[in-house]
């Protein structure tokens, strides 16, 4: 992997890359079917980017990967916030 190509992440975002890799290995290893374990992604997504997600913003979040079950639309999570 290129260090640089990390570093100039870290800068832009002010994220270390520990925490970007922990949350992308979560997301890997998560049941989406699992509604404690998507509320705790859905919470520590919105920590990194520094995003407040409302209590029905989550929720509507939570929803919406809990109907797709076993996939992870980011783009329409995205859009949602």
């Amino acid at each position: 992997m290129n260090p640089y190509f990390f570093r100039r992440i870290e800068e832009k975002t002010g994220v270390p890359m520990e925490e970007v890799f922990a949350l992308a290995n979560a997301i890997q290893n998560a049941d989406f079917q699992d509604e404690r374990q998507v509320r705790k992604i859905v919470r520590k997504v919105a920590k990194l980017a520094n995003k407040p997600v409302t209590k029905e913003l989550e929720e509507q979040i939570v929803a919406s990967i809990l109907k797709n079950g076993k996939s992870l639309d980011l783009s329409k999570i995205q859009n949602m916030m």
